[in-house]
């Protein structure tokens, strides 16, 4: 099955797509650390999320998945944390249950992170896999996946996971070329 073959991740521990929960607290801050020390971008942009009350935070996540005080332009979207041996945080990904038009263009259904420190061992492509799964959950069948051209990390486990590229264009406003891929019938 796509995303799942050849992950050494999944063989050597468990893995786990969760709904976000109080009891990882610390392990998830963990993350969002980690993300700032190798000083990177937060992705999904979830993780750039207000935790210092972190009851609030996950109000917060539960809102937006039933489409409750978004901003406008945004869509109920779903976020799921990708967490080892049921204590370790590892990942985190965001599933949006419709585009816009500028979702379309770049963002589409699904973002997700690893945590850089647990990078190289087929996370990206677990956290793809079981996020499609839970796409289809929610009703979505056909999902757009984007990455930046340079990201050839991302690009291999969206390949990895059934993604076949439509179109690559340069988004000024991000001084790249974005590439968006189609998995179909996930």
């Amino acid at each position: 099955m796509p995303g799942s073959a050849d992950n050494s991740a999944a063989r050597s521990s468990r893995l786990d797509l969760v709904v976000p929960d109080a009891r990882l607290c610390d392990s998830y801050r963990g993350l969002v650390s980690d993300f700032a020390l190798a000083r990177e971008k937060l992705i999904p942009f979830v993780l750039a999320f207000d935790d210092s009350d972190f009851a609030a935070m996950l109000a917060r996540l539960d809102a937006c998945s039933r489409g409750i005080g978004l901003p406008d332009g945004f869509v109920p979207h779903s976020t799921f944390w990708l967490v080892e041996d049921g204590t370790h945080v590892v990942g985190v990904s965001n599933i949006r249950h419709r585009l816009t038009p500028s979702l379309l263009r770049e963002g589409g259904h699904i973002g997700y992170g690893i945590r850089p420190s647990a990078r190289g061992r087929g996370l990206g492509a677990e956290i793809l896999h079981r996020s499609l799964q839970r796409a289809r959950e929610i009703g979505i069948r056909d999902v757009l996946v984007t990455c930046g051209a340079d990201n050839v990390g991302s690009a291999g486990v969206i390949r990895r996971n059934g993604g076949v590229l439509e179109s690559e264009a340069f988004l000024p406003e991000r001084n790249e070329i974005v590439q968006r891929y189609w998995i179909r019938d996930a």
